[in-house]
Parts: C-alpha cells; structure tokens; sequence
C-alpha cells in the first residue's frame, strides 16, 4: 500500500512470532544480520516476553543511521537510497539484469564476492530474477524509510527499550565500523549491551563464521 505497511518490520515480526509460536516456540533466542537484524529488532520491541535473548550483527539501528547520514554512508549505502524511489524506476531497473544488480551490491563490500559460494550467489540470482521479487526487495527498504523509522520514533517518544541481554557484533573492515558507534547507539535504546568489531566486513556470517559461532553461541547458552 501507499505507507508500505506490509512490508514494515512490525509485519515481519508479526510473522516470525507467529511461526514460531505453531511451531511450538513461545519463546526463544534471536540473532539477525542486516535487513534480519531489523527485523529482530522490532520483534524484541514489539513482543518483549518473546525474546529471551537479541543478537544483531552489522547494524546500527535504523533511525540512528538515517539521522546520521553524511556523504561517506551515503556513498557506501547508496542502494539504501536508490531502492526508496516510486516504484517502478528501482524495480525496472533491476529486472533488467537481476545478476549484475546482486553482484555489483555484494561485490562492492570489503571481501568482494569471494567469501561466497557460486552456489549461493546462484541462488540469489535466480530468487531476484522471479515475478515480484525485484519490488518486494524496495518494498523492505521503502518501508524502512517510511513506516519503520515512525514506529522508531514511537519508541523513543514513549521511552520504550529492550531489558533482554543484547549482543552487538559487527565487522571492523565495513561502513557501520566506519560511520557509526554501533555500541554506542544500541545503549540508547536497550538496557544490558554488549559486543564487539570482528575482523571482517559485512559478510559475518560469510567471512567470519567461526568467530560468529564462538561469541554467539555462548551468549545464547546462558
């Protein structure tokens, strides 16, 4: 719609609630990267009892990086800006070659394309070039610009913050390093934060796996 409420992160967490709850899971422990990572955001803010613990990787909060953007983030994070536009000039665009687009964007971080493998990025091409997906893909950044940063400024207005034990982990060779104090920023919106810069860019999961594994899995054990 017209605000891009079905693709706001509050919808999404809605989502995952409710997925998890069929599947048995009324509460749980949480970890999410990028686009992941704000959505578990708002489902700790919206759903507290159901988040036992938080763990976001590569981000600082949404409206803590709009507000704080200067040239270097813009340059960086130029697709932020790019997929807001009115549909359909993003979108066109895309769907004229789905590969180049997922290529050029993965391929400019720090690490390039060589973390992944050609059976992913194989992946991520094909999921792209399907009906729908190029406008689905604005979508979550729309509403990131829009909806998401409104029920951001909600919480603030209203003094909401996350009481579950937070864990902030991000790459020392990326833009969130480079433009922002991650910790910073999280301890202004929950209170029990903790973390650390690992040595990759933005691709944790990619470039870092076993030093992801060895912080992440200890802070949910306990």
């Amino acid at each position: 719609d017209e605000r891009h409420a079905p693709y706001s992160k509050r919808e999404m967490a809605r989502d995952l609630v409710a997925a998890m709850a069929a599947l048995g899971y009324p509460r749980f422990r949480l970890a999410g990267h990028d686009r992941g990572g704000r959505v578990a955001h708002r489902l700790a803010v919206d759903h507290p009892r159901a988040v036992e613990r938080l763990a976001v990787l590569d981000i600082s909060p949404t409206l803590a990086m709009y507000e704080r953007t200067d040239m270097a983030f813009a340059r960086a994070y130029w697709h932020w800006f790019f997929l807001i536009q009115r549909a359909p000039l993003p979108e066109r665009l895309i769907e004229a070659d789905p590969a180049a687009y997922i290529r050029s964007v993965i391929g400019s971080r720090d690490a390039g394309l060589a973390p992944f493998d050609a059976r992913a990025l194989a992946e991520y091409e094909r999921c792209l070039a399907l009906p729908g997906a190029a406008h689905a893909l604005c979508e979550d950044y729309r509403a990131a610009a829009t909806i998401d940063l409104e029920h951001d400024r909600a919480d603030r207005s209203a003094g909401r913050r996350l009481a579950m034990p937070l864990l902030v982990l991000w790459g020392a060779r990326g833009i969130v390093e480079r433009c922002f104090r991650p910790l910073d920023e999280w301890r202004r919106l929950a209170d029990d934060v903790r973390g650390e810069a690992l040595a990759c860019g933005h691709y944790i999961p990619e470039e870092a796996p076993q030093a992801l594994l060895e912080r992440v899995l200890p802070f949910f054990a306990n």
